[in-house]
């Protein structure tokens, strides 16, 4: 029998903001303090929901441009020059590539070096160890599958915009993505001049055009059957969170998507008392004044502020065995 007093699942969508703070600080808060007290509010909460951003990848020891660049993609330099695309992965990935076999020649590179291959998880395990025993989820919108690769359950994270494993028809013609590790190092073996061989091109299997990486960039990403699984367990998560002592915890995220963690975690804070933010970043962690004592923002080396409240966590821990 339907039950007036349930309440409502929070759903992805209903989670999402593009409403900023208009009462932003940086703390002045000793730095000793601002770790201890972030500490104590993970010590204190049935849930962590960890939203984490590309600032984390870098933090544990992901590179993406500057020497690491020059020496990983000097090849594809020497074709397309050093001008403002290859500079860095990021920037290189919207290069007009000028047809399949070029395009993939570098996509498959790149889907290897910083997906597949990477493994930069001392500081994701660090976290999560610390974080044993709390009721976990992970909400990222990176595509590395770091936090996978440190231990977390696949079922316990949500990894919004893509992956560096998938790729899928460039128009979106239907609802599915396809694992192509497996066909990047094939790419990866056969480039030669930044090119791999036409017979390598992927085609997509419903339609015959053009595959793309699974990675949202324009109307055309698909979200699979994954995608939505990992996007109800967590509405089912989000929901649960309500019902006890909560803690946002933030790592590396900017302004450059803040409407998928940033903007909506202060708005599930101001919704719920029970709930709390702790924001690290090496120089964006302001955090809305109107939270009061439920919001901490570190503005630090992050990898030296997640091991400094795991080493809290950690001790609290053993003392009170």
């Amino acid at each position: 029998m339907f039950n007036r007093n349930e309440k409502k699942m929070l759903r992805f969508s209903d989670f999402l903001s593009g409403e900023y703070a208009r009462d932003y600080i940086h703390q002045d808060t000793p730095y000793a303090e601002q770790i201890e007290r972030s500490a104590k509010l993970i010590r204190e909460a049935d849930y962590v929901l960890i939203g984490a951003g590309a600032g984390m990848s870098t933090a544990a020891g992901a590179e993406y441009g500057g020497k690491f660049f020059e020496e990983n993609f000097a090849e594809f330099q020497q074709v397309y020059g050093k001008g403002p695309y290859m500079q860095d992965m990021y920037s290189a990935g919207f290069y007009p590539f000028p047809d399949q076999e070029s395009k993939w020649g570098y996509w498959a590179h790149q889907a290897l070096l910083a997906g597949a291959d990477l493994d930069v998880t001392p500081l994701h395990k660090t976290l999560l160890e610390a974080l044993k025993g709390k009721k976990l989820f992970l909400l990222s919108t990176n595509a590395d599958h770091q936090f996978e690769k440190a231990g977390m359950p696949v079922e316990q994270i949500f990894q919004t915009q893509g992956s560096y494993r998938l790729i899928q028809c460039r128009r979106g013609c239907h609802n599915k993505t396809y694992d192509a590790v497996e066909l990047f190092r094939q790419m990866e073996q056969a480039r030669r001049h930044a090119k791999i061989p036409s017979e390598l091109v992927p085609r997509c299997p419903v339609c015959g055009g053009e595959m793309a990486m699974n990675l949202r960039v324009d109307d055309h990403f698909v979200e699979d059957e994954n995608w939505h699984a990992a996007e109800e367990r967590f509405s089912r998560f989000l929901s649960a969170c309500r019902d006890g002592k909560t803690v946002l915890l933030e790592l590396g995220v900017g302004f450059n998507t803040p409407t998928i963690i940033r903007f909506p975690f202060e708005k599930l804070a101001r919704q719920h008392e029970n709930i709390s933010l702790v924001r690290l970043s090496r120089s964006k962690a302001v955090v809305p004044a109107s939270l009061g004592e439920r919001a901490v923002g570190i503005n630090a080396d992050m990898a030296q502020s997640i091991t400094d409240i795991a080493d809290i966590l950690r001790a609290r821990d053993r003392g009170a065995q």
